[in-house]
């Protein structure tokens, strides 16, 4: 969408909003319908949106449509399996408290009109993924796609506007000055996925209209892998190196560092090298290796490996041309170095060296930090990973194993704190994207005066048996 001004985009907002007050998106059967024609997009066009992740990212067929398109038809397809439940009315009983009027309803009710704005990690998926949520609630949606995959960002404005009559659904193009121009908008609903410090200005933004916001960040200091003593380590590094070379590190929910037990931290490395080996070669000269998004990115990631150059002990070398950089450990490295106090969103490792039996102190360190958007442990210790999953703060994780947790059916993919706010997929993209509206249904007979003036001694006593 060419020469965007803030005309524009309210002429679309006041468009949708228009279309939302014609009460077309409250019909359950309609929104099944419209997810259908999405899923159905997506499969036609699926050869043209993964050529598009290949020119932006560099990114295999395969993993473009492992990672990016199938799990958004995927989603589309339990929501509309589960949305008339999900939307059905609650109905409670209201309580002697409010008698003669014994019902009360909730219902699901859409916020409007809804913002969404994509990264370009995943611009298929976190895009028309989060549109599944706004379309499951009976909103309208305005997508501002990241100006950084620019061929990701035309071809799912080309699948939208072939799919969805724009004053339902528009994607509009262009970098931090046109999303600027968008929160300047009174939208309904927020919905922002990137930085921590950009999702503070999200915020700022919304706070000027009380915009309710959900938010999905990568966490300021990233993401913690904890490998114990007795894990298995051919297994963790096997799981460690594949989810390291996906998208070459930029993924929200990565490993930012490893926290490995110094009794087997020089096995482990080796494990790893012998992964990042057999799983991807030379990754400059392989195709199926991705590379980094922007050369800003690409020289991000080389000036920082430079710094620690005397500890790579895997990788460091890369190519401007092709903007691919190896998958690179760093070892060892302390764990209050710079390197481990910041998001890296690239294929660097660092592995920080801990005594197993100071487990608990390694713990209340990252406790300490910012949360991360995950957690990944690996042992064979069921029960100190279960207790350390119910008491530290993270959005999400596993338990010998790593990512595959966001593509669960019917669970929540959210954040906490610097990691974000809100949830969604399945009936959690449904609750966010929707609000709960209590309604009760009063009687006009049997009214009791109890609640009405004067109140007398005797009313006193009842209302409090009621109340109690």
């Amino acid at each position: 969408m060419a020469d965007i001004t803030q005309e524009k985009i309210h002429s679309i907002v006041e468009k949708q909003r228009a279309f939302f007050r014609t009460g077309t998106t409250l019909d359950i059967g309609w929104r099944k319908q419209q997810l259908k024609k999405l899923a159905a997009a997506l499969e036609a066009n699926h050869e043209e949106l993964e050529k598009a992740l290949a020119q932006d990212l560099g990114r295999s067929s395969a993993e473009a449509y492992f990672c990016d398109i199938g799990p958004v038809i995927m989603e589309a397809n339990e929501t509309v399996h589960g949305l008339s439940k999900w939307a059905r009315p609650e109905t409670h009983f209201s309580g002697f408290a409010c008698f003669p009027s014994i019902f009360t309803k909730v219902y699901k009710m859409p916020y409007g009109v809804s913002l969404i704005i994509s990264p370009f990690n995943f611009p298929i998926m976190l895009s028309l993924g989060v549109l599944v949520a706004a379309i499951s609630g009976g909103n309208t949606a305005v997508i501002k796609c990241s100006s950084k995959s620019s061929a990701c960002t035309k071809a799912v404005a080309d699948l939208i506007a072939r799919t969805f009559p724009p004053e339902f659904v528009t994607v509009i193009d262009g970098g931090h000055d046109v999303a600027d121009m968008c929160l300047d908008e009174r939208f309904d609903k927020i919905f922002y996925t990137g930085s921590p410090k950009v999702g503070s200005h999200v915020l700022e933004k919304a706070a000027k209209y009380l915009t309710p916001v959900a938010l999905e960040l990568g966490g300021e200091t990233g993401n913690w892998a904890v490998v114990r003593k007795d894990a298995d380590l051919k297994d963790a590094a096997r799981k460690i190196a594949f989810f390291k070379i996906l998208n070459a590190g930029q993924i929200c929910i990565n490993i930012n560092q490893i926290a490995v037990a110094k009794e087997v931290a020089d096995a482990f490395v080796e494990e790893l090298k012998k992964e990042f080996e057999r799983q991807i070669g030379d990754p400059l000269s392989n195709k199926e290796y991705p590379r980094l998004i922007t050369r800003g990115a690409y020289d991000k990631c080389s000036n920082e490996a430079e710094q620690y150059r005397d500890r790579i002990v895997y990788g460091g070398r890369g190519n401007a041309d092709t903007l691919r950089y190896s998958p690179t450990v760093i070892y060892p490295v302390n764990i209050d170095e710079p390197i481990v106090m910041h998001e890296l969103f690239c294929p660097l490792l660092p592995v920080v060296p801990f005594e197993d039996s100071k487990i608990d102190a390694l713990m209340d360190t990252i406790a300490q930090r910012e949360h991360g958007l995950a957690l990944y442990l690996f042992t064979k210790d069921r029960k100190w990973a279960k207790k350390t999953m119910r008491t530290q703060q993270y959005g999400g994780g596993c338990i010998n194993e790593v990512c595959v947790h966001m593509m669960v059916k019917g669970v929540p993919f959210n954040g906490t704190g610097h990691s974000g706010m809100g949830a969604y997929h399945g009936k959690w993209g449904f609750a966010e994207f929707t609000h709960p509206s209590t309604v009760l249904f009063g009687s006009t007979r049997c009214n009791l005066p109890l609640r009405e003036h004067p109140y007398t001694e005797g009313k006193l006593n009842l209302i409090r048996k009621f109340e109690k």
